[in-house]
Formats: structure tokens, C-alpha cells, sequence
């Protein structure tokens, strides 16, 4: 009970946030749009994962984030599964027992076998948990960055060109010994 009250707090909280990033009525009476926080985004997806990117409005990044979580998950989960009843079988061969036991390894793998299968899945078993925990940190970093990009102007000021260009005699590109006119390339760009 008390671990539902947590969350639902916590969940008020979070609402709560949201709430307050609506714009702002200034001192002069101008309605002021507050600046997106990276660290806010941040804080909500290391909170939730997939809440960073829903306050930065990118919410077709969360079904990602779920479906990477998910199937690290079930890959960690399976691998756990198919250590335990390698481990199962490895003890019961290497302590030559006799009574009846539901193991697909029983009987089929050798004791070193049964060894190499053991390390193979619980290797994977550790691999799975290192992956979701870089799976979690990258739903952070997204978060960050995009956050940071939030307010980013991208508009069609922006503009880079090349252009020929001629250069009299006498400019310090030219020596003086050479042709009058000679035709260079110019780069022009534009904010």
C-alpha cells in the first residue's frame, strides 16, 4: 500500500511538472515562454524511461524505448531460464544422482558439456543486464541532446553556396607575376 502511494505521488509530481512548463506571465505583463530544460528531460527519463522524450514531444521515440527494454528483457529472462537448468543438470550428472528429474540437459550432455552450456547462458544472462543498463543510459542521453536541440531555429536563413569569383592582380592570393584575372572559388554562407 505504501509503495502505491509513492508512485502516485511520484506520478503527481511528474504532472505537476508538466503543468508549470506552461508559459509564464512576466513582471510587464508579456506571456514568456520558459526555456526547455535538458535537465528536466533528463531527470524524467532516468524517473521513467520514455518521459524525457514525451516532455520534448518526440513521442514516437517512447514505443522504441519500450521495445528495446522489452526484448533485452526477455532475451536477460530467457538466458536466466536456460542457465538455471544447465546448472540444474551440470549438479545432478556431477553428483550422480538417480532419481527422476524434468531436464532437457539430463542424460543428452556430458558433464564437461553440461559446464560450457552453464557459462554460455550465464555469460549471455550478464550480457543482457550490461545491454539494459546501456539501453537505459542512451534513453537519458537521447533525452539530453534532444532536449538541448528543443529550441534549436532551423529556418530558411540558413544557407551555404559556392561561387566562382575573379581576384584582381595585386590581392595578397595572387603573386605578382601572374595572369590579370584568375578565377577562385568562394564559399558564402548565411545566417
Amino acid at each position: 500500500m505504501f509503495k502505491l502511494k509513492c508512485t502516485v505521488f511520484f506520478l503527481l509530481l511528474i504532472v505537476s511538472g508538466f503543468a508549470s512548463a506552461q508559459n509564464v506571465a512576466s513582471s510587464e505583463g508579456i506571456i514568456q515562454k520558459p526555456k526547455h530544460s535538458p535537465h528536466k528531460a533528463s531527470i524524467y527519463s532516468a524517473i521513467l524511461p520514455g518521459l524525457g522524450q514525451a516532455y520534448n514531444k518526440k513521442y514516437w521515440k517512447i514505443p522504441i524505448v519500450y521495445a528495446g527494454i522489452g526484448t533485452i528483457t526477455y532475451f536477460a529472462i530467457t538466458n536466466r531460464k536456460e542457465y538455471i537448468l544447465a546448472k540444474d543438470a551440470y549438479n545432478y550428472v556431477s553428483n550422480e544422482e538417480d532419481f527422476p528429474i524434468d531436464n532437457k540437459y539430463v542424460g543428452r550432455y556430458s558433464a564437461a558439456d553440461l559446464v560450457q552450456i552453464r557459462d554460455y547462458y550465464r555469460r549471455n544472462t550478464e550480457l543482457s543486464w550490461i545491454l539494459l543498463g546501456v539501453w537505459y543510459i542512451l534513453n537519458i542521453v537521447d533525452a539530453t541532446v534532444d532536449a538541448h536541440f528543443f529550441d534549436y531555429d532551423i529556418s530558411g536563413n540558413l544557407s551555404l553556396q559556392l561561387q566562382p569569383s575573379a581576384a584582381p592582380q595585386g590581392t595578397f592570393l595572387l603573386p605578382e607575376n601572374s595572369l590579370n584575372n584568375q578565377t577562385l572559388v568562394t564559399l558564402r554562407y548565411h545566417f
